[in-house]
């Protein structure tokens, strides 16, 4: 069974940094594309940052410039860097794995989430 286990939210300042960590584990062979949702309350859940493979990137209107994605596929981790946090970037944060190979055969997943508190 494919896990993904987020870590590293939490309450920051407006202006301030977090970096968020998402570890897929299981009998995995291979991970497309990994990358960041988030979900305020309210609102539907967006697309933050994605990731593939080789390292191509994507990231929201809303963050380019701020919040860099980064993955390590030995250890089957993404990791989110976000600086200059504004209070508009609070919501719950999920980790997204698509195209994962296992032995269970592809599928795509979603971690539990993770909060992210922007004060102003």
């Amino acid at each position: 069974q494919v896990q993904l286990v987020e870590s590293g939210g939490g309450l920051v300042q407006a202006g301030g940094s977090l970096r968020l960590s998402c570890a897929a584990s299981g009998s995995i062979f291979s991970i497309s594309a990994m990358g960041w949702y988030r979900q305020a309350p309210g609102k539907q859940r967006e697309l933050v940052a994605q990731i593939t493979r080789g390292g191509l990137t994507n990231y929201a209107d809303s963050v380019k410039g701020r919040f860099t994605i980064s993955r390590d596929n030995a250890k089957n981790t993404v990791y989110l860097q976000m600086n200059s946090l504004k209070p508009e970037d609070t919501a719950v944060y999920y980790c997204r794995a698509l195209g994962v190979r296992s032995i269970s055969g592809i599928d795509n997943y979603w971690g539990q989430g993770t909060q992210v508190t922007v004060s102003s």
